[in-house]
C-alpha cells in the first residue's frame, strides 16, 4: 500500500494503535477518513455496491458530498427531500 501511494506521489503514513489503549480511541488521521465514510453511508445508494462501473460509483460519491455540503450551507437539519 505504501509503495502504491509512493508511485502515485501520495505520502502514506501508517498510524498504529497504542497497545495501552482500551476501547474506542480516535487515531490521528484515521478518524477523518472514518468520519467521511460514515457520512457517505447515510446515502442509500452508497451503502451497497450497486454500480457496475467505477465512474457511476464516483458520481454517486460526488452527489452525496454535494448534498451534504448544500445541507450544511443552508443550515437544514434534515434533507429537504425527506420532508419536514
Amino acid at each position: 500500500m505504501v509503495d502504491h501511494g509512493a508511485d502515485l506521489g501520495i505520502k502514506v503514513e501508517i498510524v498504529k494503535r497504542s497497545p495501552d489503549d482500551v476501547g474506542f480511541v480516535p487515531q490521528a488521521k484515521r478518524w477523518v477518513s472514518e468520519q467521511v465514510n460514515g457520512i457517505l453511508m447515510l446515502h442509500r445508494r452508497l451503502v451497497r455496491d450497486y454500480e457496475a462501473l467505477p465512474a457511476n460509483a464516483e458520481s454517486r460519491v460526488y452527489w452525496a458530498i454535494s448534498a451534504n455540503l448544500s445541507r450544511r450551507l443552508t443550515k437544514e437539519s434534515t434533507p429537504t427531500w425527506r420532508g419536514a
